[in-house]
């Protein structure tokens, strides 16, 4: 699972994700590195696991963000090369949504 291989590569104190992520193996390997988990139960689950609603509706809100960021041509290609520059764009692109412009 490429997921549970990014995880152990970053610090992370929280991991906001949706219900295709909720497995045993990937739980277990938050759990060992010290991650508070915020992901809802499967359906097919049968112990259902409690989550913070609020810091899930943040993770909604960050998804729909940069679904309106990729209408940006500029930002959804991702011509820039340089870390610097990209962040650059996406910056520009976040005022300009807070603008509405």
């Amino acid at each position: 699972m490429p997921a549970k291989e990014l995880v152990g590569r970053v610090l992370s104190r929280c991991l906001l994700a949706d219900k295709a992520y909720d497995s045993r193996d990937f739980r277990s390997a938050l759990d060992e590195r010290g991650c508070a988990q915020v992901i809802p139960s499967n359906r097919s689950r049968a112990d259902r696991r409690p989550y913070d609603r609020a810091l899930y509706k943040a993770r909604s809100e960050i998804e729909c963000t940069f679904n309106l960021l990729k209408h940006a041509r500029r930002f959804a290609t991702r011509y820039e090369k340089t870390l610097r520059n990209y962040a650059a764009v996406v910056a520009v692109g976040c005022a300009l949504l807070w603008l509405r412009i």
